[in-house]
């Protein structure tokens, strides 16, 4: 015990996705591709939901949160990994790696309460459309945005409540891109059986609960949309494959590594590339460029852009 007082783990080495270096320069330039791809795509959905007033409504205005928030949780690792794949020096401060726990738990936590949000909406405009605007009201749509993200900083905070007080003093070497609770907690100094456990109560269930909420959310949906055959809503059902294609592509991740107790390290790589990078990529993709009102307010911004030019 002595000697866990008097060494103190100041560092971690994160080993990255491979050793072999071909890999790292593939995937060197793959990922900075791709990384740029999520920047872009995000700011183009939050910039053309700003600058066209017919896309002023509860929906769209959650979409710009989930936009945000996609790009800071692609942003979070990414551009350490990106520089590890051609750095030789893979350390990352104590400090550094705290917070990529925090706020990789403060923006996985937000954006799961924010797809919860979304599907409320959903909910509400496909079974209430009468009483939609009064309900969801832009006072009531900041206030569910800040809920969701008061959630998420709940959350992140008790997990780095129970992860700061753990003793490291050695080994220090994490076998992924970035920090995590179920790698990081594995390094401490002392018996962490109970605290897996914990892991498991916070991460896990609030993963499975939302997933189940917004299982039974859309399913109450299909069932009223099934139920109608206008135009109106299946306009309504298009909307909802996308919801429920991006709530699958991002709960499954999550659940996997937080709830399957059987997990390689190899399959953990995976899966966590997945939801901090593609997720995050594909959210632009299902939930705006498929959708009709976006692509034609980009058209419109690009169709005035040209206007504008061609006036000078």
């Amino acid at each position: 015990m002595e000697k866990q007082n008097h060494s103190v783990v100041t560092e971690f080495i994160l080993l990255g996705l491979t050793e072999f270096h071909e890999l790292q320069i593939l995937f060197f330039v793959f990922f900075s591709i791709i990384y740029l791809a999520i920047l872009l795509s995000n700011l183009i959905i939050i910039l053309v939901v700003k600058l066209d007033p017919q896309l002023q409504s509860p929906m769209y205005f959650l979409l710009v949160n989930l936009s945000f928030i996609d790009m800071s949780l692609a942003s979070f690792a990414t551009p350490k990994m990106i520089g590890d794949l051609i750095s030789e020096n893979m350390a990352i401060s104590y400090e550094g790696c705290m917070a990529q726990i925090f706020f990789l738990h403060l923006l996985g936590g937000s954006e799961m309460m924010l797809l919860v949000v979304m599907a409320i909406d959903r909910l509400i405009a496909i079974c209430k459309p009468l009483h939609y605007k009064n309900i969801m009201s832009h006072c009531i749509c900041i206030r569910l945005a800040l809920f969701s993200w008061t959630t998420g900083f709940v959350h992140s905070v008790s997990q780095m409540v129970f992860i700061g007080t753990l003793p490291f003093c050695g080994p220090n070497v994490v076998d992924s891109f970035f920090c995590d609770l179920p790698q990081v907690i594995k390094l401490a100094c002392t018996d962490t059986y109970v605290l897996d456990l914990l892991v498991i109560a916070f991460s896990g269930l609030l993963s499975l609960f939302c997933f189940i909420f917004l299982f039974i959310s859309y399913s109450i949906i299909l069932i009223t949309v099934h139920h109608h055959s206008s135009s109106g809503y299946s306009k309504a059902m298009s909307t909802l494959a996308a919801h429920i294609t991006v709530v699958v592509l991002f709960f499954g991740p999550c659940l996997f590594i937080y709830i399957w107790p059987f997990s390689h390290v190899f399959i953990d790589k995976i899966v966590s590339v997945f939801y901090t990078i593609f997720t995050p990529l594909l959210n632009p993709i299902v939930y705006s460029f498929r959708n009709k009102d976006i692509k034609k307010a980009i058209i419109k911004i690009k169709t005035k852009n040209v206007s504008s030019r061609s006036a000078f």
